[in-house]
């Protein structure tokens, strides 16, 4: 005897490789299918539809399939409404609690379908029926769960939708562009990271770069800064080490004792770092030390100058830190997951660390880029599930100077 369940596919589940993996998924978990219905899209933008019926040996083997299927975008053909459970304390989920992806996620409540609010990766769904205005349903992380809180459990009642990739898009982030490569041609990419970058802005977007101190020490601080200057970077999230570095090469034109343009390590340089970050305590924070005219260039400076946001994340082995370096963990992950749900586009500047952690906070539908000369960095925040992404294996002094010129000039002087 074996137990089914029927499910369905949508839209371009060919070309995104969307209905391929969901038969990979059911026959390496031990199961079966019969394919019930399949109608192909006749064009580049028409979807596709296929109805699948799976099987398993027991309820057991049964579910787990069903629940990597959901994952993909694989959803029930008979929706139900979901499954609530009050939450039993604070920061503890209902046994059996859905967790999320970070695809557009609906719920079935009553009926109708709500759309989840703030989707990311490993949250619980929380129902909130007396929302003002009608029924809300949004994620929560589990230290914000708190007791009584209605929190959606197993797969029935959830819709997941994987963002449409048809073929044709000439965008760096169109099917099959993303990727890996250290040898696709560098400058076509670049120029269309910047024709995305313009978009963005021409719509009302946002722009997060996510920075590592790499950047200053590679030569690419005034790029960077000129980006920030001129409106194309919207809001900075970084560690407690790139702005010390931007800083301190303001105050001593070092970056961790060393002269960038020179490469020279100046005589007593080893202390810049730790000068740096005693002058900005001295006046009490980045924004005194530009109001003041201690400090008077670099992307710090630019962005309290033109009132770009930034987050500045604290780690164990940060020296000071500086007065505006978040030190608590649970306080930078909400400042950092602000940032990442308003972002339309992020760019992740050669920092591994701060990278993974907006990274897990971004919906599957922002496009992000992602720099580094390490490959290996580049394929580990690439595979946390972006379905707009590309990724560059260069040195990110030389990326982020030539973005600059195709952002502000096309390209051209």
């Amino acid at each position: 005897m074996t137990v089914s369940r029927v499910v369905e596919l949508e839209g371009h589940i060919i070309d995104s490789g969307m209905m391929g993996a969901a038969f990979g998924i059911v026959m390496d978990m031990g199961g079966s299918f019969e394919v019930d219905e399949f109608e192909i899209g006749r064009s580049k933008t028409e979807g596709s539809y296929a109805r699948l019926t799976v099987f398993a040996d027991t309820e057991d083997d049964l579910q787990p399939i069903v629940h990597e299927l959901h994952g993909i975008g694989a959803n029930p053909a008979d929706p139900r409404d979901a499954t609530l459970a009050p939450a039993p304390a604070d920061r503890v989920v209902p046994k059996g609690f859905y967790s999320t992806t970070n695809h557009p996620t609906d719920v079935r409540y009553e009926g109708e379908w709500l759309p989840v609010e703030r989707v990311e990766m490993d949250c619980a769904i929380v129902v909130d029926p007396e929302a003002e205005g009608g029924p809300r349903a949004y994620t929560k992380v589990l230290n914000a769960v708190e007791a009584g809180d209605l929190v959606v459990t197993a797969e029935a009642g959830v819709r997941v939708r994987p963002p449409e990739r048809p073929r044709g898009d000439g965008s760096p982030f169109g099917f099959m562009q993303g990727g890996v490569s250290a040898e696709r041609p560098s400058e076509s990419t670049i120029a269309k990271i910047a024709e995305s970058i313009r978009e963005v802005k021409e719509e009302g977007g946002t722009v997060l770069a996510v920075c590592g101190p790499a950047l200053i020490h590679s030569g690419a601080r005034e790029a960077l800064a000129r980006l920030v200057r001129e409106g194309y970077v919207d809001m900075l999230s970084a560690g407690n080490g790139f702005a010390v570095h931007d800083l301190e090469h303001d105050l001593y034109g070092t970056s961790l004792g060393m002269d960038t343009e020179t490469l020279d390590h100046p005589r007593k340089g080893h202390k810049h770092h730790i000068y740096t970050i005693s002058e900005i305590i001295r006046v009490g924070s980045i924004r005194e030390a530009v109001e003041s005219g201690l400090v008077e260039s670099g992307v710090m400076y630019e962005c309290v100058r033109n009132d770009v946001p930034f987050v500045l994340a604290g780690s164990i082995r940060d020296d000071g830190p500086l007065p505006d370096t978040i030190t608590d963990a649970i306080e930078a992950q909400n400042a950092i997951r602000e940032q990442a749900h308003e972002a339309d586009m992020v760019l992740l500047l050669s920092t591994l660390l701060h990278s993974v952690a907006v990274g897990n906070c971004l919906p599957s539908t922002t496009r992000v880029v992602c720099v580094d000369i390490n490959p290996a960095t580049v394929t580990q925040l690439l595979d946390r599930g972006s379905a707009q992404a590309v990724g560059m294996v260069t040195d990110i002094g030389t990326f982020v100077p030539i973005l600059a010129e195709h952002v502000i000039y096309g390209g051209r002087e």
